[in-house]
């Protein structure tokens, strides 16, 4: 007979008992509540815990089967390479177009050119006397002295800037602005391959090229000797290998997911009538026991790969290094791409099915991508400063030597070290406390709206002076945004913010981590003395913001059976809405005359659009949807104009001061 007090005889319920409220326990013997409460607990933790794991693992498994590359693995037609091209030489064109004039020092370059000059020639800067812009100007830069100057900006930028003076001569001003001439341009290719691996879309590729090309920012400071704009191709030309990287890892991920086998279902997380039926003491002896190290496939399937060497990460990392060489604002875009890089990182691990993809990007790539970004973007950065430290007499470079410390014990090859960071230590110094008041002065909040562009140039010549032939004439640079990209922008911001929040689209979260880096960090200086000419570096982001929201206005052709091949939009047509980050998505359209296809028979059915037919295609666009794209269009002339409107104060080209008053828009713009 079978003794029910017995604490060994097993049990046929399933659920826990808690034994302490039975009352033939206490009269018969039993184990007392604390003995049998724990081991109930463990049962019941452990059940919830394995139910966890089972939802989360099947889901995995889900999303495992569906993984592929994507649009990651779609080419570009082959008609995109050769527009891109000619939108980049004409961008060319327009920036080296009278590129000398003014035929003098503007501006900033009164600094970065003369510095320039110093750095390419001695490998440092030297100082320059009173009134040395005259001389400069006229072609004599012999009245540079032999002491050096103390400058607070890396000298990268000084070193391109100078490659230039030192092909042309240090009297020609075209050569002055020759080198951001050139990078400005390339910066016009460069936009619309990014612009192509996020949209997949040959149109709007082109589309964001043309945009940047016509933007006033971006071209005033094209034909302006400023360190800036090097800062900003070096900054884009980082976010660019990102997401090279991104599509390396996902077709490494896609690799991986074809290759593993289906897990087996007899051995899941999934609970088993024995686990079910287990005693107290059964449980714990359980948890007590040692855990077996899991299979090479079940690791695999929990954590995921390695993703191997990323080069295109080592890359972003030399890029972010080359920036910070020129301003230190590059580092904030380190910073910015780092959480950018991680976030990625376990958005494809979750999307290609690995059970943990937090774990997984900690336990596998964590520690080698931190290695490839930032310690390779710090030994770039002090790679930029090779002229500093091969100098005996620049600023600063004796430092160590004159002054005793802790650095006295290292070899006297290494003192520089010691030298550069007293360097950087005062130099930081002197940007946080730069506060004195400045005509052009702006806050960051107007920065979207260029509430207070910067003039580098403006002079005021009478009738007969300088080819004025009314009373009164002005010549004006002003580095104002294009009013039709830059009006728009912060509607194109909320919208890349919405679709980010609530559609979860992956393109808008990657445009606006890159203004993260390039404008929200300068909020942190509110007293501080920054202008609105800084936002060079956040125009390639606005204007992708700006396209992305094009894409979406443009819309898509719906699918009827009318003409499947021609009205099923693919993954490189324009206005595409899938997701191209994601690489599970592969927006393969499908066939409606397909009989296989569950929806055929309702799309074979479905009535046909009215609207515009599009002859050779067969293709009819219904009527909203072309209002649509005839608003894009018109957005699309409309930016041009305005650039060509605003071409004169882009330019410094004598116009009537009434021609001039009529462009300032706005009464900060004065």
């Amino acid at each position: 007979m079978t003794q029910p007090d017995n604490p060994q005889a097993p049990r046929r319920s399933t659920d826990p008992i808690d034994e302490s409220t039975d009352p033939t326990h206490s009269q018969t013997g039993a184990p007392s509540p604390t003995t049998t409460s724990a081991p109930t607990k463990l049962i019941a933790r452990e059940r919830r815990a394995n139910r966890r794991e089972s939802i989360r693992a099947n889901a995995a498994a889900i999303r495992r089967r569906s993984f592929t590359a994507g649009m990651w693995a779609t080419r570009a037609p082959i008609w995109m390479w050769p527009a891109l091209l000619i939108i980049t030489a004409i961008g060319g064109v327009l920036r080296l177009f009278n590129l000398d004039f003014p035929h003098r020092l503007i501006f900033d370059e009164t600094y970065y050119v003369k510095d320039a000059y110093s750095v390419f020639k001695y490998g440092y800067e030297r100082s320059w006397p009173e009134n040395a812009d005259d001389s400069f100007n006229a072609g004599d830069p012999s009245v540079i002295e032999s002491t050096p100057e103390y400058v607070v900006h890396p000298p990268l930028g000084k070193w391109i800037i100078g490659a230039g003076i030192h092909l042309f001569g240090a009297d020609d001003s075209f050569g002055w602005r020759f080198s951001v001439a050139i990078v400005g341009t390339l910066t016009i290719f460069l936009m619309g391959f990014i612009a192509w691996k996020l949209f997949r879309s040959a149109f709007f590729a082109c589309v964001a090229a043309g945009l940047l090309s016509i933007d006033g920012e971006h071209f005033v400071h094209s034909r302006t000797s400023l360190l800036d704009i090097v800062l900003m191709a070096f900054v884009l030309l980082a976010f660019a290998f990102i997401i090279l990287d991104r599509e390396f890892v996902t077709k490494r991920l896609a690799t991986y997911t074809a290759s593993i086998r289906p897990p087996d279902r007899s051995r899941s997380y999934a609970l088993t009538p024995d686990s079910e039926r287990r005693t107290p003491t059964e449980a714990v002896a359980t948890s007590r026991a040692r855990v077996r190290r899991p299979s090479r496939g079940k690791d695999l399937i929990n954590f995921g790969p390695r993703l191997g060497v990323r080069p295109w990460l080592i890359a972003a990392g030399i890029s972010l290094g080359l920036a910070m060489g020129v301003k230190w604002s590059g580092l904030y875009a380190v910073a910015a791409f780092g959480i950018l890089v991680v976030a990625w990182d376990v958005h494809s691990r979750h999307r290609a099915g690995i059970v943990h993809p937090w774990l997984g990007m900690l336990i596998r790539d964590s520690i080698p991508a931190f290695i490839k970004l930032v310690p390779v973007a710090l030994l770039t950065y002090i790679v930029t400063w090779a002229g500093w430290i091969r100098s005996d007499d620049a600023w600063d470079r004796q430092w160590a030597f004159e002054n005793g410390g802790w650095w006295s014990a290292l070899p006297d090859w290494l003192l520089w070290l010691p030298s550069l960071a007293h360097y950087h230590y005062t130099a930081y110094s002197f940007h946080v406390g730069l506060d004195s008041e400045h005509p052009y002065m702006s806050n960051p909040w107007g920065w979207i709206v260029q509430w207070r562009p910067t003039s580098f140039y403006y002079e005021s010549p009478d009738q007969g002076s300088m080819g004025c032939a009314v009373e009164h004439c002005s010549a004006a640079i002003t580095s104002v945004g294009n009013p039709v990209i830059w009006g728009l922008a912060p509607i194109a911001i909320l919208v890349a913010l919405v679709a980010w929040i609530i559609r979860r689209d992956v393109r808008a979260g990657v445009i606006l981590a890159g203004l993260a880096a390039t404008w929200l960090p300068w909020f942190a200086y509110q007293e501080r003395t920054i202008f609105t000419f800084y936002t060079i570096v956040m125009v390639p982001f606005v204007v992708l913001a700006f396209t992305y929201c094009l894409t979406l206005l443009w819309g898509r052709v719906p699918i009827t059976a009318s003409a499947p091949t021609a009205t099923a939009t693919s993954a490189t047509g324009p206005g595409d809405h899938s997701d191209p980050t994601d690489p599970a998505d592969s927006s393969a359209p499908t066939d409606p005359a397909d009989p296989a296809d569950p929806a055929a028979d309702a799309t074979h059915h479905a009535p046909k659009p009215r609207g515009p037919m599009f002859s050779g295609s067969g293709t009819r666009i219904p009527w909203p949807l072309f209002g649509r794209r005839m608003a894009v269009g018109l957005i699309l002339v409309a930016a041009i104009m305005a650039f060509a409107y605003f071409w004169p104060i882009y330019t410094g080209e004598v116009i009537p001061f009434e021609a001039w008053n009529n462009r300032m828009w706005n009464v900060t713009w004065r």
